[in-house]
């Protein structure tokens, strides 16, 4: 079975009503430190019944305490921001971005994921996962691709372990 990983199983669980009426408590459910240092007591609650309450959609189901336990017991997985070098090519049909690189150590997966749009502009982020235990082995090259209609003229950044970047 997968170990959960915060920002594709753990995140998506709290909504934004979730994380505004905690934050009024002084947690962001949003943010991944946060929720580690707070997760034997959101676990708590979770399993009481307590947060979310009913008013705001909550209990959670049983399979998402499960879920939320294993992430904990796994221990806290996250994905890693990668680098890489970014290439665009813009054709008369379509926008390619290409990663291309190594990743850090054998056994890692990594992918560019859309992170957010908005009518002026679309931002990647580049993921990389690593391996839950150290995978023997040389570290593999890579080549990642995404690709979106030459209609779509909005600005393109991507969102890598050096920051932000327009291209």
């Amino acid at each position: 079975m997968r170990t959960p990983v915060y920002e594709l199983h753990i995140r998506p669980m709290f909504t934004a009503t979730d994380r505004d009426h905690m934050i009024a408590r002084g947690l962001n459910l949003w943010s991944y430190d946060e929720v580690v240092k707070n997760a034997k007591d959101i676990l708590k609650c979770l399993e009481d019944g307590t947060m979310p309450p009913p008013a705001f959609g909550g209990p959670w189901p049983k399979e998402w305490i499960d879920l939320f336990r294993r992430w904990k017991e796994g221990g806290l997985k996250r994905l890693e921001l990668g680098a890489a070098v970014i290439t665009v090519n813009r054709s008369p049909n379509s926008v390619t971005i290409k990663a291309t690189g190594t990743f850090p150590a054998a056994g890692y997966h990594g992918w560019l994921q859309l992170e957010s749009e908005s009518d002026t502009a679309k931002t990647y982020v580049l993921y990389f996962e690593p391996p839950n235990s150290p995978v023997a082995g040389t570290a593999q090259t890579f080549a990642l691709t995404e690709r979106y209609g030459a209609s779509d003229t909005r600005a393109l950044f991507v969102h890598d372990s050096t920051g932000v970047q327009e291209h």
